[in-house]
């Protein structure tokens, strides 16, 4: 199960490279070495069950192709800047084929040639290792030499692990883990060149603390049903390894059943998409189709309305009462109104991009402080600041970010008509993803109740009598527009707190 193991995962990983279309020389050649692996192992677990003869001879083939296919993965992975080059390429290459060719001879049959071909492929990779560690040491500090450091630790780590199937040789009683540490560390090299964007090792660490709760809830479940049914069962090493096999492998095959049905079914695109993905997918359709309708939307109210309002203006100067005036003063009051609801809506339905940039947080509360108190409705307001010094930069639109602040502001102002305080304070936040900004807003007001907290940040939704209930929900999208996040507590009677976090600049 072992050898299955690792023959299945160097598969499913060539598999998934080649069906994602990943294509450049680095990914191409870590495919063909996983092939290589693959062809291998698979060779000595089916040797022990048919054809010993036949699979004696893809396994002699197999093991020596390993080392050449070595050296030209490691070549690229160093982007020829290590002590490797295409003539190691080619002398391994070399030796490789005469150890094939020393295989399908009579010399097959000797002992000493199985040994001098794994002594030769254990050599080649450990001077694979050497040229990695040395072409890491001469990097400069970058995400890169984070990324293959990872890599070195996690191939010393591998050896070492794999070092426990010498003890179960030897006579000890350990189960063979040499095929589930490989598993992994293959699986490890493929995040380390298919994805650079992870640099950082907490990274790593969740995708693989993903695939370890995966296989652990694979295992689980098989136990649960094998007690229910009364079935024997294996060995824990295999049901954890049966269970690591389908969990690496539910992409790679639906990937291959999505464009099989993609080409007998060509209408039926979402049959692949959980039902999950598929409210998510629903929300971004409604998102854009309402995007698309908005101008069209504007432009067929505000033509109207400014027709209204030119002729109500035209009228109020020919008005011959007071009260005639007054009621085209509604008139042309409630037009911008609704001209004011219209631009809402369009800043909802799309928001602009922005100039985003790299900003001080405590500049823009600052300015947002001086803006709210040169409004008349502060002026029964206590306004506090509490910005805490040193916070690393935020990527953010400021005239958006102040839009969001100052809504805020201004509704907790109306929550206090009797005068209260409001308080804006900034910190830092250190999340497991890297340090974060985070902004507080926290009033004396009237409060929110539990049931309108619950929708104070959906469009359309106000308490207000001539709101428009969009303002909130605007915020709301700004602030997720910049990858961030915002809530609200409220107790009623008591006041309402409104925190906004927001990443800081260079995080990943």
């Amino acid at each position: 199960m072992d050898t299955f193991t690792l023959a299945a995962t160097s598969f499913t990983i060539a598999l998934s490279l080649f069906i994602t279309g990943k294509t450049d020389r680095l990914h191409r050649s870590f495919a063909v070495l996983c092939l290589a692996v693959f062809l291998y192992q698979a060779a000595v677990f089916f040797r022990g069950l048919f054809a010993p003869d036949f699979w004696a001879v893809v396994a002699t083939v197999g093991l020596p192709a390993i080392a050449p296919l070595a050296v030209r993965f490691f070549l690229h992975l160093t982007r020829h800047a290590s002590f490797l080059t295409q003539g190691a390429v080619a002398l391994t290459s070399v030796l490789s084929a005469a150890g094939i060719v020393a295989g399908l001879t009579p010399l097959a049959g000797q002992p000493w040639l199985g040994w001098a071909l794994v002594a030769y492929t254990c050599v080649v990779l450990a001077v694979c290792y050497g040229a990695l560690w040395r072409h890491v040491r001469r990097l400069e500090p970058s995400a890169e030499k984070k990324r293959l450091r990872y890599l070195l630790i996690a191939c010393a780590t591998a050896a070492l692990l794999c070092s426990v199937d010498l003890l179960g040789a030897a006579g000890w009683s350990f189960p063979p883990v040499a095929g589930l540490v490989l598993s992994a560390l293959l699986y490890f090299t493929l995040l380390v060149i298919a994805y650079p964007q992870l640099s950082e090792l907490h990274d790593f660490f969740a995708r693989a603390l993903v695939i370890f709760v995966c296989t652990l809830i694979g295992a689980f479940i098989f136990y649960l049903v094998a007690y229910f049914f009364n079935i024997p069962l294996p060995s824990f090493t295999s049901v954890i390894m049966t269970s690591f096999l389908i969990v690496i492998s539910v992409t790679p095959v639906k990937m291959i059943l999505k464009k099989i049905f993609s080409l007998l079914y060509p209408d039926s695109k979402d049959v692949f998409t959980s039902l999950y993905e598929f409210d998510e997918k629903l929300e971004r359709e409604k998102a854009l189709l309402l995007a698309e309708m908005a101008p069209v939307f504007a432009h067929e109210i505000r033509n109207p309305l400014g027709s209204i309002k030119g002729a109500a203006q035209y009228l109020q100067s020919e008005a011959a009462t007071e009260e005639q005036t007054q009621l085209l003063n509604v008139i042309i009051e409630e037009v911008n109104r609704l001209n004011a609801v219209v631009s809402q809506f369009l800043n909802y339905a799309r928001p602009g991009s922005g100039k985003i940039v790299a900003q001080d947080i405590n500049v823009i509360v600052a300015k947002a402080i001086a803006i709210i108190g040169a409004n008349r409705l502060a002026d029964r307001i206590t306004i506090q600041q509490e910005l805490h010094d040193a916070l690393p930069p935020v990527r953010v639109d400021e005239q958006q970010i102040l839009q969001v602040i100052i809504n805020i502001a201004l509704n907790a102002i109306e929550a206090m008509p009797d005068g209260g305080s409001l308080t804006f304070r900034t910190s830092r936040i250190e999340t497991g993803a890297g340090p974060a900004v985070g902004i507080l807003i926290r009033d004396t007001g009237r409060g929110i109740g539990p049931e309108e907290l619950k929708n104070i940040f959906k469009p359309f939704y106000t308490t207000k009598e001539r709101g428009v209930g969009l303002g909130l929900a605007i915020s709301q999208r700004i602030i997720r527009e910049h990858g961030g996040a915002i809530r609200a507590k409220s107790v009623p009677g008591q006041g309402s707190v409104f925190f906004i976090r927001l990443a800081a600049a260079g995080r990943n």
